[in-house]
């Protein structure tokens, strides 16, 4: 199989979504050259990985050479930003290259994001730094391996030439794969324009690609937005359960697939702290660690608002009932994510049946870190130590987590209680607890380390070892303990990262 011809595209967005997009093509860089793909992901895809890992690759994947059937656009769409509607964002550095139907018969985006301006760039250069291009890279192959919902890169290319942030920095192009890239931001552009027309060709595409199972329904699109807050509630629960914090949950980042997408200022939360902010650009904690579910729950009522006069034509007729039963679903998602969060908590304590205080449970053992300094990942892991012995001789290693226990103290003996009222051996719960609690997580100085080393020296074995560690998150090793350890408190107090990509 040639390298042209690895790709099969079915085009179906630009086909039938025109007004949701611009054609355009990729900056030509300088040098590419292909740092990072794939394999699995490209085999998963279809694509011929050993063909695609060469330099022809790297100038499939820099946009310098594309294959055949591309038809490269640059998306349109708009979105809150920190609260703030903006009618018109877009791709400012991202093209659509097209669509492949995977092994599993599932459509797939692959998509450039780095690959220089478009019409939406809005003054910038549209490219993409090394840094962040690799970080997205850990984080989603980091977030596939946990089991959540998110995009993946396919390949990162250096391109030969620099681009200037707070100083010079190499170039990247990252390519990434999506389910699509539609986004809440995609059906506010819509309707702020007040094109019914395309909204009801938008809403219909999303549902036959994402959601087959409405077609036929009486009131399709009020069905469309209660199955797009269930699959958010899904996942921003998965992200709650690990400690990840998204950074900039604007509504143009939040997808209607229920994937997660666009890592940039993004984290992992050592020390358990509900307030925890790392990005750089959220002075008011908007997107703090606690405050995801209300923010999704408050994004879905801007889709919500988007979608109304498809509601009342296509539903009620009547404007009034629109909103009324609108209402009824958003106020459905605090109980929709409790589900999710709750059911991955129980998991995480081993409890096997459902109890109406385990709501309490959960939350309590999260209370009982706050102000410890307790690392949030190895809290769990310790308690599936503790869950080994029926009595308190494996409780050494989680107590050695807090600067003071009295708080676990008062918890322990409940969670005990709650256990021995279920029919399960010590060895067996513990087991069930490690397939759910990762040992490793990208820790954001081992992240840093690995960004660090190839931005500055152009040495990638950090990445390379860090990737390897991230995609076996649960298989905990010996000689990869540490990449389990968190950063002390002092160095990773006021930790800051940036948007890049």
């Amino acid at each position: 199989m040639s390298v042209a011809g690895a790709f099969t595209f079915d085009n179906t967005y630009a086909r039938d979504l025109e007004g949701l997009y611009v054609p355009w093509k990729a900056a030509e860089v300088p040098g590419p050259r292909l740092i990072k793909l794939n394999h699995a992901l490209a085999e998963e895809l279809g694509l011929n990985a050993k063909a695609l890992d060469s330099p022809y690759g790297a100038l499939i994947f820099s946009g310098n050479q594309l294959p055949e059937g591309t038809a490269t656009i640059a998306q349109a769409y708009a979105g809150h930003q920190f609260g703030g509607f903006s009618p018109q964002l877009g791709d400012g550095r991202a093209l659509l290259l097209g669509e492949v139907i995977d092994k599993h018969g599932q459509r797939r985006d692959i998509a450039f994001k780095g690959s220089g301006r478009t019409p939406f760039s809005r003054g910038g250069d549209g490219k993409a730094a090394l840094g962040p291009v690799l970080r997205e890279y850990i984080i989603g192959e980091a977030m596939h391996a946990l089991g959540i919902p998110t995009t993946r890169a396919l390949a990162a290319v250096t391109t030969g030439e620099f681009v200037r942030r707070e100083r010079n920095l190499p170039g990247a192009v990252l390519t990434r794969v999506a389910s699509s890239h539609i986004r809440v931001g995609t059906f506010q552009f819509v309707t702020v324009r007040g094109d019914m027309p395309l909204l009801k060709k938008l809403a219909d595409y999303v549902i036959n690609r994402h959601y087959p199972e409405l077609k036929g329904q009486a009131d399709p699109y009020l069905e469309l937005l209660k199955a797009v807050c269930e699959r958010q509630a899904a996942l921003i629960a998965k992200w709650m359960n690990v400690g990840f914090i998204h950074g900039v949950m604007n509504t143009d980042n939040m997808t209607l697939s229920g994937e997660t997408i666009d890592y940039g200022p993004c984290a992992f939360m050592d020390h358990y702290n509900p307030a925890t902010v790392f990005s750089s650009i959220d002075e008011q904690g908007r997107y703090a660690y606690a405050n995801q579910p209300p923010i999704a729950n408050w994004n879905l009522s801007r889709l919500a608002e988007a979608l109304l006069p498809l509601l009342a034509n296509e539903v009620n007729e009547d404007q009034d009932k629109a909103v009324a039963q609108a209402m009824e679903v958003l106020e459905t998602f605090q109980a929709r994510y409790q589900h999710y969060w709750l059911l991955g908590m129980r998991q995480k304590l081993g409890l096997v049946q459902e109890q109406a205080d385990d709501f309490a449970l959960a939350t309590e053992f999260l209370k009982s870190m706050e102000g410890q300094s307790v690392d949030f990942t190895q809290a769990f892991l310790r308690l599936a130590d503790t869950a080994e012995a029926v009595d308190a001789s494996r409780e050494g290693w989680l107590r050695k987590l807090y600067a003071d226990d009295a708080a676990l103290d008062a918890w322990l003996p409940r969670w005990r209680a709650r256990q021995n009222a279920e029919s399960v051996a010590p060895a067996q719960r513990a087991h069930a607890m490690r397939a759910v609690n990762p040992v490793y997580i990208p820790r954001n100085h081992r992240v840093e380390e690995a960004l660090a080393a190839a931005v500055d020296l152009g040495d990638y074995a950090p990445f390379e070892k860090l990737l390897i560690v991230v995609q076996k998150p649960f298989d905990e090793q010996m000689e990869l303990s540490a990449y389990a350890d968190p950063a002390p408190v002092s160095e990773s107090a006021g930790y800051q990262t940036f948007c890049g990509t």
